[in-house]
């Protein structure tokens, strides 16, 4: 789990809530399947692989990308929150080639052992412990196969902490894994580590309420153990946007920081 851990019920309710506002918010999380698929199937493109994990798919963004690059492959889409699949399978074209979807913990797949040729997951793994969840992919990868990964680091919305940082003490902003610690866990569950980097993804706004409420809108708001437990009186919220006005571009928006971390391994 993250070091500012989470529950599993927060995480589930967090995004089932978010579901019907998913798609309007999440351009970063687009952003971010673009580059994964960038970083980790270019040059695939037409490689055999008959069976495809989309693990924490959400509404399905990253589906579309691999029925792009793998057109005859089969593939499942598990998510732990209910409300996601609703909306990938209202959202699905009728033409195109059926997707399974599964609701599953990436802490506890329930898939047979050995079952797919690729295992893709972009921004779920993060609220996820690295061992149990590398364990899994680990498990149900074939010989031979790839797991394509986006997670954030601890560097993620760092600028929402600074700037609650002059409010209280709370600990507004969930503190992830770094990449090496992500690196040592794939490694220890027999996961050969192919290629990995780390880069930075920004979620934008003009200003800071509309900032915030795209971060909920993906249901990836602040749920740490140490959060903050009454509402910012107005003299507060004053305070936290003049201190997040430091960060404004030159282009006019406010930005928050997705430190992205891009892992391609291989089960040998």
């Amino acid at each position: 789990m993250p070091e500012g851990r989470v529950d599993k019920h927060s995480v589930r309710s967090a995004f089932n809530r978010a579901a019907a506002s998913y798609d309007r918010a999440a351009a970063v999380q687009r952003e971010i399947c673009h580059r994964l698929a960038a970083f980790a199937l270019t040059g695939h493109q037409g490689a055999k692989r008959q069976r495809i994990l989309d693990a924490g798919c959400g509404t399905g963004y990253g589906l579309n990308i691999l029925r792009d690059t793998f057109p005859d492959a089969s593939s499942i889409a598990i998510d732990f929150a209910p409300a996601m699949l609703e909306q990938l399978m209202h959202s699905a074209n009728p033409d195109d080639k059926p997707i399974l979807p599964v609701c599953g913990d990436l802490e506890a797949l329930p898939l047979a052992s050995g079952s797919f040729d690729l295992v893709w997951s972009s921004l779920a793994l993060q609220w996820c412990d690295p061992n149990r969840s590398l364990g899994e992919l680990a498990r149900v990868l074939k010989l031979g196969g790839m797991a394509c990964i986006a997670t954030l680091g601890p560097r993620t919305l760092w600028e929402l902490r600074e700037a609650f940082a002059a409010i209280d003490q709370a600990e507004h902003v969930i503190r992830f894994h770094e990449a090496d610690f992500w690196l040592a866990a794939a490694r220890d569950h027999g996961l050969q580590p192919v290629a990995h980097t780390r880069e930075d993804a920004f979620a934008l706004a003009p200003d800071l309420r509309r900032l915030l409420r795209d971060i909920k809108s993906i249901g990836a708001q602040t749920v740490g153990e140490h959060r903050r437990r009454q509402p910012l009186g107005r003299a507060a919220w004053n305070k936290l946007e003049a201190r997040y006005e430091a960060h404004r571009r030159p282009d006019g928006l406010l930005p928050a920081t997705y430190d992205l971390i891009l892992l391609t391994l291989k089960k040998p």
